[in-house]
């Protein structure tokens, strides 16, 4: 699947959920454009996916748990997030898994099934403050609530995984309706010799710093 702060602005209330702010700056989008050797496509702000986590502030110091629930900031827009509980309207993604902030976005590794990463920051102040970036806490892997789920394996968007399809120049697309020339992803290690034998097109990555494999092993769909 393809490869990328604010402040409180009224009381939560308890029970359960989390219950600080949160902004955020942008989704996640993973896909990779590629040459003869293979690189990260930039990364563009979309609803479904960013190659990199946006940075975001939630009132309490990173206390985010899998379960926890956010959706779109109506007071920052067009990228900002918050916490929601998961009842309310405006609550549009649950947290699947809770991973410390990083300085290189290829670092997170999100489970499959991630639609979005929001890396959460911590931020002190208060209104000229509110879209600053802040202290990255930890990065939230969030899922859909709704039945659009572009991290899914083979749906076309998201971190990639195995099971995701790829064209020939490395970018993922739904397979669904891939091409002649799109290849399965079999398998995403650190040497080619790594590939499972199923693999007629293994595509080597350039060099991404905190990235846990190099290689695309692609197999025909």
């Amino acid at each position: 699947m393809s490869q990328p702060g604010s402040t409180p602005s009224r009381p939560r209330r308890g029970a359960g959920c989390l219950q600080s702010l949160l902004v955020l700056a942008v989704i996640l989008g993973l896909g990779y454009g590629a040459s003869k050797v293979f690189g990260d496509k930039d990364s563009s702000s979309s609803s479904s996916a960013s190659s990199s986590p946006s940075s975001a502030s939630d009132g309490k110091g990173g206390s985010w748990k899998v379960g926890d629930c956010g959706g779109p900031d109506p007071e920052n827009k067009p990228d900002g997030y918050r916490a929601y509980d998961c009842d309310e309207s405006g609550a549009t993604f649950k947290a699947l898994e809770i991973k410390s902030a990083s300085i290189m976005p290829n670092a997170i590794q999100c489970p499959a099934g991630t639609d979005l990463i929001i890396q959460v920051s911590r931020v002190f102040g208060s209104g000229d403050n509110k879209k600053s970036s802040g202290i990255p806490t930890n990065t939230v892997c969030g899922r859909n609530l709704t039945g659009d789920h572009p991290g899914d394996a083979g749906a076309g968007g998201g971190q990639l995984v195995k099971g995701d399809c790829i064209t020939s120049t490395a970018k993922e697309v739904a397979c669904a309706s891939a091409g002649p020339d799109a290849f399965k992803v079999l398998d995403l290690v650190e040497e080619k010799e790594e590939c499972p034998a199923a693999t007629t097109e293994p595509m080597q990555l350039m060099m991404a710093m905190g990235r846990p494999y190099n290689v695309i092993c692609g197999g025909k769909v």
